[in-house]
């Protein structure tokens, strides 16, 4: 289980349908125990985009179980990372928090090769944060 050192990174969008449900299971498989990761929704669906759980499998990532959340305050106020994927004034800032705003294109609707671009833009980023989170060796 992840100490009380390891970061906790948020990641919101509005459905948490899609893309910050991506960014999580990315971020989880990488990082394993070494940060806590969630995600959440400003207006949450009520099941995750099956072409987003499809395109997850095909690198090794089953997100099937996982369920849109709904975005808390303490959400944000726990965390030390707070990456926004498109939920606009909804997220609450706090000082002290480090906060990124990923422009993605939302998968809603779209086919699965999109979704694997997008997957794929998310992944190169993740990779990025985690190199960022790491303490310096």
């Amino acid at each position: 289980m992840a100490d009380q050192t390891s970061p906790e990174v948020l990641f919101v969008c509005v459905h948490n349908a899609g893309r910050s449900q991506m960014a999580a299971g990315l971020l989880q498989s990488k990082a394993g125990e070494n940060v806590r990761v969630i995600s959440a929704g400003s207006e949450p669906a009520d099941q995750l985009n099956p072409a987003v759980v499809e395109a997850m499998a095909e690198v090794g990532i089953d997100i099937s179980a996982e369920r849109p959340k709904k975005l808390e305050d303490g959400m944000v106020r726990e965390s030390d990372v707070v990456i926004t994927m498109g939920c606009g004034d909804a997220c609450p800032i706090y000082p002290g928090k480090r906060y990124e705003d990923w422009e993605l294109e939302d998968p809603a609707g779209k086919d699965l090769d999109t979704v694997r671009g997008i997957r794929n833009e998310i992944e190169a980023r993740i990779d990025a944060l985690l190199a960022e989170l790491r303490p310096a060796a």
